[in-house]
């Protein structure tokens, strides 16, 4: 799998390319430091002065590679995908064997990183349900007053939990309908760029 770029990550990134090694490897370790502990903009003066180009030039360069490495590191590209994916930018194979060696020096840290930061929800496991229908009561001989019992398991981190609801076929019908326009809604463009962006 190669990662895609927009244009705006190209450009970012092509700030990077002609970089030497020394320099790159401590776009790096800045790069690296954000993504633990987020973004300090006194770093990005420094570095700017150091190389003479204007702030916003050595932010945007620093991001493109924090979106590089964390985007790398989510689908775990193997050695040769984001090699081919570095070369769609037009890198030189030293900087491609400096980006390579960065990477793969930081790979777990970063999963581990983005592993913390992702929600943990509580996953379905099973569903069972009965249909009962009160025909009669003392009062009232000839009623009818149907309903559905539900018993729902849900696991969260390896726990269990259990959650027993009753409701009308009214209800039911209504929840189903929500539950399908919440799911069709989940295959449009905007939430699956969403989606991608939070995993």
């Amino acid at each position: 799998m190669l990662l895609a770029f927009d244009d705006s990550h190209k450009e970012h990134l092509s700030f990077l390319v002609d970089l030497d090694p020394e320099v790159l490897n401590e776009f790096g370790r800045i790069s690296m430091n954000f993504i633990r502990k987020g973004t300090n903009p006194k770093v990005f003066q420094g570095a700017a002065q150091k190389l003479g180009v204007p702030v916003e030039t050595v932010q945007h360069g620093v991001e493109g590679l924090m979106f590089l490495l964390t985007e790398s590191c989510k689908y775990m590209l193997s050695d040769i995908d984001f090699q081919d994916s570095v070369m769609t930018l037009g890198c030189s194979e030293e900087t491609r064997a400096t980006l390579l060696a960065l990477y793969l020096e930081n790979q777990r840290e970063i999963r581990d990183i983005l592993q913390e930061m992702s929600m943990d929800l509580p996953h379905y496991r099973d569903l069972e349900w009965r249909f009962d229908m009160q025909l009669s009561s003392r009062s009232l001989r000839h009623q009818m007053v149907p309903s559905i019992l539900l018993r729902l398991v849900t696991e969260d981190e390896g726990e269990r939990s259990t959650t027993m609801m009753e409701t009308d076929p009214v209800n039911l019908v209504h929840m189903t309908r929500v539950l399908e326009t919440a799911l069709q809604e989940m295959k449009s463009g905007y939430c699956r760029r969403i989606a991608r962006n939070i995993k």
